[in-house]
């Protein structure tokens, strides 16, 4: 199962989209990779867990975690070998870590907490709750948001991570994006 979870090396810039349901992280993701002209890997548990909620109208498990994480790193190191000097990743392993232990109560498969700490990006991109949340199928923690907000902010902190907040509307959070991925590609 290990290999499964670990990332391909490359020689390259990884950026990662982090931060709560409905805060605009896939919709960042595409305009980033569309500006940088580079490609972008899909949030692997959105189909997965749609998938699921269509044949069994259930959502997130616990099971579910650690195929929700192979997938991930699967579609990660599958775009990593397509990108030019940068790849957008509309998630990590250690938003799936934030989840699971949100979740369930705390807890975090070793397994996937081992690949989510030792797996490595140059940024994240916190995206912030002060957009609309949106209802869907799989979103279910619309009167939790600040709550898992300081979750995602406090785990960056916690683990060292190298992050940003974007705030405020589409136009600011991509403009305040690009400057930073700028910075880390010395333009």
């Amino acid at each position: 199962m290990e290999e499964k979870l670990k990332q391909k090396p490359a020689d390259l810039i990884k950026v990662v989209l982090f931060g709560p349901e409905s805060s605009g992280k896939t919709t960042l993701a595409q305009e980033l990779a569309k500006h940088y002209q580079t490609e972008w890997v899909p949030e692997f548990a959105r189909e997965y867990l749609q998938e699921k909620w269509n044949k069994e109208q259930k959502t997130c498990e616990a099971h579910d975690l650690i195929p929700i994480a192979e997938g991930q790193i699967r579609l990660e190191n599958y775009w990593t070998e397509k990108a030019n000097e940068l790849l957008i990743c509309d998630t990590d392993l250690l938003e799936t870590k934030v989840y699971s232990e949100a979740y369930y109560l705390g807890y975090c498969d070793p397994v996937l907490e081992t690949y989510a700490l030792l797996n490595s990006y140059d940024l994240y991109l916190l995206t912030s709750i002060d957009i609309p949340w949106e209802k869907d199928d799989l979103r279910d923690k619309p009167n939790e948001r600040e709550r898992m907000f300081l979750y995602f902010k406090e785990t960056l902190e916690k683990y060292d991570r190298n992050f940003v907040i974007l705030k405020g509307n589409k136009e600011d959070r991509l403009a305040l994006a690009i400057k930073f991925i700028d910075k880390l590609l010395d333009r």
